[in-house]
């Protein structure tokens, strides 16, 4: 196969992983709506006294939902893998290779904790997320395959961005437990949850999570940012310029650093605590998006 066939085979791979995510979405959403069964229960004047949940009814479509969701992350992998063989490099080269791997990073971290978590709950934001991601790469992000820039031209290519994706992978799904326990919360302030809601795990669990995903992740985000200095010091003769992209890229260190130093020695738990991993995500998420496509400096490789 040719270059330009090995591109087309990854732009087909990677539509038919969104049409297999929106069927994901789709499974998911039946799931969370046909759960809630009508009460059996009556006041003597026929007024509803309490709506229930029955998961058993929808225990099919939850496995049909999660086996497209890994069918999804299956295709978008090899969508991945073929556009490096069309470029004949590693997929990461501009702003669309890293949102369509960046994707596979968030989905993969979702199948992972699935393993071990009952997070079922959450794919219906995952295959939201992961259709916003690759609908904006497809269509405002493309640009065909082409050589690497000099700059890009080295193994801590491979090291130091493969460990910054997986890395923005976990982070993102741990933010994503965030919002939900702060959603939640909020709701229980108010009263009772919601009878959709009630099948999602209690506050305690929830934090506790997304404690550990930022946690495990943490060790791994610091080693992208030291091999991103080496890899500055071969590139450019030095290991820090303050770039805007490294400067964000600290600042995400910091404020992830700072909340496990707040959760271990200060005892920040709830509320506090999960605004400040909001908080250490969307520096992340403002480095990828702002920094990649309107920024200055020598990290400018989105290809825009």
């Amino acid at each position: 196969m040719t270059h330009s066939s090995w591109a087309y085979l990854s732009n087909y791979l990677i539509y038919s992983s969104m049409a297999v995510y929106t069927l994901a979405f789709f499974a998911h959403a039946y799931e969370t709506a046909w759960a809630v069964r009508a009460p059996e229960s009556q006041t003597p004047e026929g007024n509803l006294l309490t709506k229930t949940l029955d998961y058993t009814r929808t225990e099919k479509v939850a496995r049909i939902a999660t086996a497209f969701m890994i069918l999804g992350f299956v295709l978008l992998f090899a969508g991945v893998i073929a556009r490096g063989v069309s470029a004949g490099r590693v997929p990461w080269g501009n702003m669309y290779e890293f949102s369509i791997t960046g994707a596979l990073a968030f989905c993969g971290a979702y199948l992972a904790a699935l393993r071990k978590y009952d997070l079922r709950w959450l794919g219906l934001l995952v295959s939201i997320a992961v259709l916003l991601t690759l609908g904006t790469a497809i269509t405002v992000l493309y640009r065909p395959s082409a050589p690497l820039v000099p700059a890009l031209k080295s193994t801590w290519l491979v090291i130091h961005v493969s460990a910054a994706i997986i890395s923005g992978g976990v982070f993102l799904l741990a933010n994503t437990i965030a919002a939900a326990y702060l959603y939640l919360d909020s709701m229980q302030a108010k009263g009772e949850r919601k009878a959709w809601a009630k099948r999602l795990p209690s506050l305690e669990v929830l934090d506790q999570l997304s404690y550990r995903l930022v946690a495990f992740v943490f060790p791994l985000w610091t080693f992208a940012v030291v091999a991103g200095a080496i890899w500055a010091e071969h590139a450019w003769g030095r290991y820090w310029g303050w770039d805007p992209k490294e400067t964000w890229a600290f600042i995400t260190w910091v404020a992830y650093a700072a909340y496990l130093h707040a959760r271990v020695t200060v005892g920040w738990r709830g509320r506090k605590a999960a605004w400040l991993c909001l908080f250490a995500g969307s520096t992340f998420l403002f480095n990828y998006v702002y920094v990649n496509v309107w920024g200055t400096g020598k990290h400018t490789y989105s290809g825009l």
